[in-house]
């Protein structure tokens, strides 16, 4: 069989990020709102959190924004994942076919590839996750109105009030994090493939 041009590669990893998000979307929107609420308490701007664990984090959006509420910040947290498996499935199969040039098809070339990997994707999500964090974590004004009408708005907003830098604030904490999994994932995987055939 052919192989995938490029641009299939990145569409499917896309589709798949997307696809797979859009059903984590509310426990998504807990943790962002947890962990928001936990820094908000230590900065002394909130009381205390919102939400007493998991169960009623869940029943207290529920009940208060309803099932629509359950999906805020859906767009972003969709474009963030699938930027993710834009970056990681796409650079780690072109790096992987530069890198087995250099090493051959051995655990340095796989190391080299996952790095690359995870860098691209937290290159190409940090902007997206940062709008998705932001838009989650919002709270309505008494007017009914929000900071942020979607992610572009997000990014303009950050850029003009925080400058382009703000868009890619957390990527290096980001990358810690994704860097090592990419590593443990794409590692594990062609050993596995190899033992396997």
């Amino acid at each position: 069989p052919a192989k995938a041009s490029l641009l299939a590669k990145a569409a499917s990893g896309m589709l798949a990020g997307g696809a797979a998000q859009a059903i984590a979307v509310p426990f998504d929107l807990v943790k962002v709102r947890m962990v928001g609420d936990a820094r908000l308490v230590a900065a002394g701007a909130l009381d205390a959190p919102r939400y007493r664990g998991l169960a009623h984090a869940f029943a207290t959006i529920y009940r208060t924004e309803g099932l629509v509420g359950m999906y805020t910040g859906c767009t972003p947290a969709i474009q963030r994942a699938a930027l993710v498996n834009l970056g990681e499935l796409t650079t780690y199969d072109t790096a992987k076919r530069y890198f087995v040039t250099v090493f051959g098809d051995t655990l340095a070339c796989h190391v080299s590839s996952a790095v690359c990997s995870g860098f691209f994707a937290s290159l190409c999500s940090t902007p997206a996750d940062v709008a998705k964090s932001r838009i989650m974590n919002q709270v309505k004004a008494a007017d009914g109105s929000v900071a942020y009408q979607g992610t572009l708005d997000c990014w303009a907003k950050t850029v003009r009030g925080e400058g382009f830098a703000a868009l890619y604030k957390g990527f290096l904490p980001g990358w810690m994090r994704l860097g090592p999994w990419q590593l443990v994932f794409w590692c594990t995987y062609e050993q596995l493939r190899k033992l396997t055939g």
